[in-house]
């Protein structure tokens, strides 16, 4: 599995979550939400550091990642994490 973060994506989640350099952020899977590749489940993001990850990105000096653990949830899908211009907001592309 591949993970894919866009400048403008990142920028949002720096802007928005006034994060510093070299900050980590996890996307991990979630019960509830809409929107997600399985039913009643979608993606989450915290802050912290990377134990096992499976795929990571590093954009604009954040490292964007995701862990072992949650690489069930993909089933063999990719990420791409953009900017939604009409929401103003991330959108997840599953490929």
């Amino acid at each position: 599995m591949n993970l894919k973060v866009t400048e403008e994506a990142a920028k949002w989640y720096k802007e928005e979550l006034e994060l510093n350099d070299e900050t980590s952020i996890r996307f991990f899977v979630r019960y509830g939400g809409v929107g997600g590749l399985q039913p009643g489940l979608s993606l989450a993001i915290k802050q912290v550091d990377a134990a096992e990850p499976i795929a990571e990105d590093k954009v604009n000096n954040i490292t964007f990642f995701i862990e072992a653990d949650d690489e069930w949830y993909f089933e063999g899908h990719s990420l791409t994490v953009q900017y939604d211009e009409k929401w103003q907001e991330p959108e997840f592309i599953y490929e």
